[in-house]
């Protein structure tokens, strides 16, 4: 799936005052992104608040973007969740126009065993009319999935294609990427750790702070995939302060703080989350200023 090598933007979701879908903004940001370097867009992800959308918002967040985006890019559908029966029906419903690939997100709050993971894959496996990418991130599931349930995953179900690994354990990383089948992607769900993750031999990331600069983020991404570790090393070095302080009060109340910095977008979120304090919004102005990429 070479469509999905180098930089994938997770998605904010843009809303309003009264918390309803800023559709201007969203459109404002998929051009944004498809004109400045971004590889392909992932919709309804963590980074873009799908817990606390409902159906009709879904619905109009995809439709918005696949619109705008007009078969420019790629895009990735965000469809996980901890309740597998309810998942395979929404894969068996799902109009797969316009869309590469799914993004599921191993199950939360549950904690399933090893040997549960790998049932809860292989049932959306059959279910799936695309490709799917597996998405650990034990920081808000509580579950680790261990390389060698993600392996028996790579090698049993067909149509599963890679991981976005987040667990930020290098060693777990670099065991799939060593044992892993050869097409097998494995991408990086860390921005603060992509350009190592790359050259250890991830296919790149679904980032975060891409949202905010893609062309800078892409640049970084694809100069380590060629090797080119200097060039890549100057400009991961001027972004990581930034992308350190965006998760510092939550994602995505950071990165939309960035953006809204930036004139993208406003930052409101949906409850339970909330917009960073003022002491982190000052701090991540003063570093855009530092690197100028604000004046």
């Amino acid at each position: 799936m070479n469509q999905l090598k180098g930089l994938g933007v997770a998605m904010i979701t843009p809303l309003r005052k009264d918390l309803t879908i800023d559709v201007n903004a969203l459109k404002r940001i998929t051009d944004h992104l498809v004109e400045n370097g971004a590889d392909y867009l992932v919709v309804l992800g963590t980074t873009g608040e799908s817990v606390t959308l409902d159906k009709e918002d879904k619905k109009l967040v995809l439709e918005t973007v696949l619109a705008t985006n007009a078969g420019r890019k790629p895009v990735v559908l965000g469809v996980g969740g901890n309740n597998t029966y309810e998942l395979t029906l929404q894969l068996d419903r799902l109009d797969t126009s316009g869309l590469t690939a799914v993004l599921s997100v191993s199950p939360y709050y549950n904690k399933p065993t090893q040997n549960g993971l790998f049932e809860h894959y292989k049932a959306l496996s059959e279910h799936s009319k695309l490709p799917i990418v597996l998405y650990n991130v034990p920081g808000r599931t509580s579950s680790n999935m261990l390389p060698d349930t993600v392996l028996r995953i790579a090698f049993d179900c067909r149509n599963v294609i890679g991981i976005k690994e987040a667990s930020g354990n290098m060693e777990q990383i670099m065991t799939i990427i060593k044992e892993k089948p050869k097409d097998f992607m494995v991408i990086s769900g860390d921005d603060a750790i992509t350009l190592p993750l790359i050259a250890a031999g991830a296919d790149g990331v679904i980032s975060v702070v891409g949202n905010a600069f893609p062309k800078d983020f892409g640049n970084m991404v694809w100069h380590a995939l060629k090797n080119d570790f200097n060039e890549a090393r100057q400009i991961h070095y001027r972004l990581l302060s930034i992308t350190q302080n965006l998760f510092v009060e939550g994602n995505p109340a950071g990165i939309k703080e960035v953006m809204a910095h930036l004139d993208l977008c406003d930052n409101y979120l949906r409850l339970p989350l909330v917009p960073v304090s003022q002491a982190t919004s000052e701090k991540l102005r003063r570093l855009l200023i530092d690197e100028d990429f604000i004046k």
